[in-house]
């Protein structure tokens, strides 16, 4: 699993521009912002949470020269609090984040990345059978192309997020992860630097992405996924290939749907109820044929493929898509709609 992890860094990078210069599409609707849900404050105070977390380390096998060092004069973030609170993702809509992240500098910067990477990218495809642009899409939205990848202490990051009431054992979890990373000398720690989120590297690793997925890709004995674009790529494609990327299938396609059609869809393809929160805003699987018959079209007006290929619908305020079972693996690296739309329409993009 990968996290949101520098979007809102990002977000600012990328919107320079006011959105209704890049999309000469009409004016949507404004998005209220919400106000992000207060969490309890933790009952334990930091230094007794901490005393029981190094204990509780030592007992996994960290080395105890490792804890040391790691949690030496270590105090929570409130920063990362607030970034935690406050994910793009989260506060914009996903046609304003689509329309924000794919804008000129991001298409020809995503465009320079795939010619200068060009061999890099034939090897990796070759190896793990995931396309060159998907590869290149999510390079570009997770580290702006290798541009940022943190200036966060990992562990400080995970620590601060372990010790939040929102999500402490899944960050818990990573912290213990990152601590095995450090005890194995994979990473020494002034380099451990990273997101707010604790993710690490130009593909935004979690520490247990980095365990599972991260590999030597150009073989020369040790796994830089901060500085090798052969290690990062090739990381990357294992991650997905892992998730379950099909060789030779598209992730989905935007399609145009009437008020009429799209009360035909509501009526009668229901949405998921199971899986994280992207999941159970998409309808149900059915077949393109199904899809057809309710009456979605191509972008052009043309009537989909008859085809037996199974897609869900992801709705925005004004675009939609239908999106097949890649779209599944793009969504197991980052589990956001507006995210893995991103992907996949930059992807398209490139691959012109």
């Amino acid at each position: 699993m990968r996290f949101v992890t520098i979007g809102t860094l990002l977000a600012c990078l990328w919107t320079t521009v006011p959105a209704a210069r890049q999309d000469p599409t009409p004016p949507q609707a404004p998005t209220v912002t919400p106000t992000p849900t207060p969490t309890p404050t933790p009952a334990v105070p930091f230094d007794d949470w901490l005393t029981a977390l190094k204990t509780e380390a030592l007992a996994k096998g960290i080395s105890q020269a490792t804890i040391d060092t790691a949690f030496a004069n270590l105090q929570p973030d409130p920063v990362i609090i607030a970034r935690d609170r406050t994910q793009p993702e989260q506060t914009q809509s996903l046609d304003e984040y689509v329309t924000a992240r794919l804008n000129p500098k991001t298409l020809a910067r995503a465009a320079d990345a795939a010619t200068e990477q060009h061999d890099v990218v034939a090897r990796v495809e070759k190896t793990y059978g995931v396309p060159g642009p998907i590869m290149i899409a999510i390079w570009g939205m997770e580290s702006n192309f290798g541009q940022f990848t943190g200036v966060r202490p990992v562990v400080t990051a995970l620590a601060t997020l372990a010790y939040d009431s929102r999500r402490p054992a899944l960050f818990r979890a990573e912290l213990f992860q990152a601590l095995v990373i450090l005890d194995k000398g994979l990473v020494q720690a002034p380099d451990f630097i990273g997101s707010w989120a604790g993710a690490i590297g130009q593909p935004q690793f979690m520490p247990s992405s980095f365990l599972k997925y991260a590999v030597d890709f150009d073989g020369d004995g040790k796994i830089d996924i901060w500085g090798t674009p052969a290690d990062v790529l090739g990381s990357m494609a294992n991650y997905l290939k892992t998730a379950g990327w099909t060789e030779g299938t598209r992730w989905g396609r935007e399609v145009k749907i009437s008020k009429t059609v799209m009360a035909r869809v509501e009526k009668d393809v229901p949405m998921r109820s199971a899986g994280c929160k992207a999941r159970r805003e998409m309808t149900e699987a059915r077949p393109l044929s199904e899809w057809r018959k309710l009456g979605v079209l191509e972008m052009d007006g043309t009537k989909l493929p008859s085809a037996t290929m199974t897609a869900s619908l992801v709705r925005g305020q004004q675009r939609n898509f239908l999106v097949y079972q890649n779209y599944q693996a793009i969504l197991d690296y980052n589990c956001s709609n507006s995210y893995a739309v991103s992907v996949g329409l930059l992807s398209d993009k490139i691959g012109k």
